[in-house]
């Protein structure tokens, strides 16, 4: 567990922490409608779960999880700072602790996805939107990740 201003990041969401995960992920409209189920299994399914709790309220003040084969790739998901701390560098904190963290410092690539307003954001880790002919494809139940034209021909 690390200590920094006020903040503990711990690799866990423990179970009465749940509410407050929900709460975060509220704020965010690609996991508004996470349930809380769904929640605990992803938080059992992700091989690395970053958590940082704000000391003096012991509000969960921000999140990130990983998932990765240790060797390869791993790729950052849902990369989220409570609206109270938004603007404190609480996010580049989160992202400090996924590059230089010691079970990933091996990994050949690690990955995101992001809208493109936070393009400039992630790029201060070496992050690039350059991934040379590679796509984003996706094959989900979700509406809302995806475009409603059709680009791509048959």
């Amino acid at each position: 567990m690390t200590r920094v201003g006020g903040i503990v990041a711990q690799e866990a969401v423990e179970a009465e922490r749940l509410p407050q995960l929900m709460d975060l992920f509220s704020s965010a409209w690609w996991m508004a409608d996470r349930a809380p189920d769904d929640i605990t299994q992803m938080l059992q399914e992700s091989d690395l779960v970053l958590a940082f709790i704000h000391e003096p309220t012991n509000q969960l003040a921000g999140f990130t999880r990983v998932l990765t084969d240790y060797t390869y790739l791993a790729m950052v998901l849902d990369v989220v700072v409570h609206n109270n701390f938004r603007g404190s560098g609480l996010g580049a904190a989160l992202m400090d602790a996924v590059v230089q963290h010691p079970r990933l410092t091996d990994v050949r690539s690690i990955e995101l996805i992001c809208q493109p307003d936070l393009v400039p954001f992630y790029r201060r880790w070496g992050f690039t939107d350059g991934v040379g002919g590679s796509r984003l494809m996706r094959r989900t139940t979700d509406p809302r990740l995806v475009r409603t034209e059709r680009r791509d021909h048959q």
